[in-house]
C-alpha cells in the first residue's frame, strides 16, 4: 500500500516500479498495438479498457491524434474517454506522474485534434476545462474510472481535464 509522502500532505507516493524504464517501454508498445488493432477493427477490439478499476465492465477508449509541438508529426494514442453529448472528455493523468503527458502539451500548442471513437473519426478542438467545468466533470470521470482519483493522489499537479468539441 502506498504511504503518505511527508513532503506533501496532499499526495501519496506512487507504487515503486511504475516508473521503471521497462514499464514505460511496455506501456508504449501496448499503446502502439492498441492503436493498430483499434484502427483495423474500427474499435471493436481495443475500444474498451478493462484493467484496474475498469474491470470487468470496461471503460470506453478513443484514439486521439495530435500534432507534435516540436516535431510537427502526427501522434495517435488510445485514451479513456467520457462521451458527453457531442463532446468527448479526456483526462491528462499519465498515471499520476509529476509531469503532464506529451499529448496534453501538444493540445496546448495546437488544439486541432482528430478523435476516433469506434468507427467514427471527427476533427475536434481540445481545450482544458475551466475550474467550474472540471469540478462538474471530475466526479463523473471518477465514477467511470475510479483510478483517476488514485492518480490525482499520486501527484502534486492538478490533473487536467480536456474537453474535445467539434471543430467549426
Amino acid at each position: 500500500m502506498p504511504e503518505q509522502d511527508p513532503a506533501s500532505p496532499m499526495t501519496v507516493q506512487r507504487p515503486k516500479g511504475l516508473d521503471s524504464p521497462v514499464v514505460t517501454k511496455i506501456m508504449k508498445l501496448m499503446s502502439r498495438l492498441n492503436v493498430l488493432v483499434y484502427r483495423a477493427t474500427g474499435g471493436r477490439i481495443g475500444g474498451t479498457w478493462r484493467f484496474g478499476s475498469a474491470f470487468p465492465r470496461g471503460v470506453p477508449v478513443c484514439l486521439l491524434t495530435t500534432k507534435g509541438r516540436k516535431t510537427g508529426r502526427l501522434r495517435t494514442l488510445p485514451l479513456l474517454c467520457l462521451v458527453d453529448g457531442d463532446r468527448v472528455v479526456l483526462v491528462a493523468s499519465q498515471g499520476g506522474l509529476p509531469k503532464h503527458p506529451l499529448w496534453y502539451l501538444n493540445t496546448q500548442a495546437d488544439p486541432r485534434v482528430t478523435l476516433q471513437r469506434r468507427g467514427t473519426i471527427r476533427r475536434m478542438r481540445a481545450r482544458t476545462a475551466g475550474p467550474a467545468e472540471r469540478a462538474e466533470l471530475w466526479p463523473r470521470l471518477v465514477a467511470m474510472y475510479a483510478d483517476f482519483d488514485k492518480y490525482q493522489a499520486w501527484t502534486a499537479r492538478q490533473i487536467p481535464v480536456v474537453i474535445c468539441e467539434p471543430a467549426p
